[in-house]
């Protein structure tokens, strides 16, 4: 009885571990918040520029929400400025950037 307990507490710990680790292997988002994005061809020559930078992998626009949510290449961070940047180059100015790097309301520096 006793070891049917201790093998049931070691396949537990290794469910958990298996699920603990996949988790951690989910790629990072960002979201980026643009006021004034109101229509989806502006938001795919906004996506197309979000698209150039280096580990980007995933690139969703909501017109409704006025955001990007951008899902980052496994093991890869792309840079929040080069982000923030990206949406500049496609003609908007955002107001709001969340992700792995932190909350930025003004240009990151990096």
């Amino acid at each position: 009885m006793m070891k049917t307990h201790r093998m049931l507490a070691v396949v537990a710990a290794v469910i958990f571990a298996v699920i603990g680790s996949a988790r951690a292997a989910d790629p990072a988002t960002t979201t980026i918040t643009v006021p004034e994005l109101d229509c989806p061809t502006c938001a795919k020559k906004v996506a197309a520029k979000l698209s150039e930078i280096p580990g980007v992998g995933k690139i969703e626009s909501s017109v409704e929400a006025k955001t990007f949510t951008i899902t980052a290449k496994a093991g890869a961070a792309p840079s929040p400025k080069a982000m923030w940047e990206a949406v500049e180059k496609g003609g908007f100015d955002p107001s709001k950037l969340v992700g792995p790097s932190g909350t930025f309301t003004t240009k990151p520096t990096s």
